[in-house]
């Protein structure tokens, strides 16, 4: 049983990385629609660092998105004023952010709930207001900040097409950390916290270390997303770090269910497509967007992952329940 169940979880990852492979096929090869694809890959990871987070350590936080200006400012900058290839600058860069996301997490691990939310919003706007105040301009300030392209080692990533397996690739090896991480007794203490944190103490777990943990691996992941916004765009502005940003990870994390490898991806494919389905109504975007959200979220709190998991449920408890009375 459990061999067949490792075989059909194999056999949906190798039906979804052939799929994803042909995306710029099935899309016809149109520019704006592999942009699109490339946007994907950027939320998915960023989605996936908060559900390692949220979803499986059960701390909510509403400044990611003060991460993500970290690593994609922080590896502009390390490129441009100490001459450290891109590439190179998105490992550092996000490497910075996790340093800092773990000084954050030491104060803010005995905050829950709406404290550490408030705490987190906060930590954003510091970010925001460094990022408009730079000294001596270094960021750009209003008029956002510009730097080439990526490239590695040579390799130019000059179309959506070639950034698109570039994130693919970046998406399957964060896939494969995430899950090594909770897979690990690392991911089992961060679910005992998540469950029942006096438990978790009384069972010998370092609440406040996993916590930290949890909160630099969650950074790590959404900065280096961050930079490879810089490397698909080449131009970096403050509003892209408001509030709006963090809420839009939180969005689709829920949205496709966290605690979850799937949910992220499907969350971060639906709301983007959304959005992107959405432009034409121009004023009435957000509008129609927010309560599309609330309508789907008050429906599956467990979102699109939540909703297919309680529907085959159903499915074999109505099976189970026929066979009872055929017997």
């Amino acid at each position: 049983m459990k061999n067949k169940k490792l075989s059909g979880n194999l056999l949906k990852c190798l039906v979804a990385v052939v799929v994803a492979l042909l995306v710029p096929v099935l899309l016809g090869g149109s520019s704006y629609m592999c942009l699109v694809a490339c946007f994907v890959t950027i939320y998915t990871i960023s989605a996936s660092g908060l559900d390692v987070l949220y979803g499986y350590s059960g701390q909510i936080s509403m400044g990611h998105a003060a991460f993500y200006a970290i690593g994609g400012y922080g590896a502009g900058l390390l490129s441009e004023y100490l001459g450290i290839p891109l590439f190179i600058s998105m490992f550092i860069a996000a490497a910075i952010a996790a340093l800092i996301g773990a000084l954050l997490a030491f104060p803010a691990s005995k905050l829950k709930f709406h404290f550490l939310s408030l705490a987190t919003i906060a930590f954003g706007e510091i970010i925001y207001q460094i990022v408009t105040n730079s000294p001596g301009r270094i960021t750009g300030n209003y008029n956002g900040f510009f730097h080439s392209k990526l490239d590695i080692f040579g390799l130019k990533l000059d179309n959506n097409i070639k950034f698109y397996y570039f994130g693919l690739v970046c998406v399957v090896l964060f896939l494969i950390a995430k899950t090594m991480i909770v897979r690990s007794r690392t991911g089992r203490a961060f679910i005992a916290i998540r469950e029942n944190t006096q438990a978790a103490e009384g069972m010998g777990v370092n609440v406040r270390k996993y916590k930290i943990i949890a909160f630099a691996v969650s950074a790590f992941f959404v900065a280096f997303a961050g930079s490879m916004y810089l490397g698909l765009v080449g131009y970096l502005h403050p509003d892209m770090y408001l509030q709006k940003q963090s809420v839009l990870f939180v969005t689709m994390m829920l949205f496709g269910g966290s605690a979850s490898l799937a949910g992220p991806i499907i969350g971060a494919i639906s709301i983007e497509i959304l959005l992107e389905g959405l432009r034409t109504f121009e004023e009435y975007q957000m509008l129609i967007y927010g309560i599309l959200l609330l309508i789907v979220i008050v429906a599956m709190p467990g979102g699109i992952v939540g909703a297919v998991k309680n529907i085959k449920a159903g499915i074999l408890r109505r099976r189970a329940q026929k066979l009872d009375k055929e017997v």
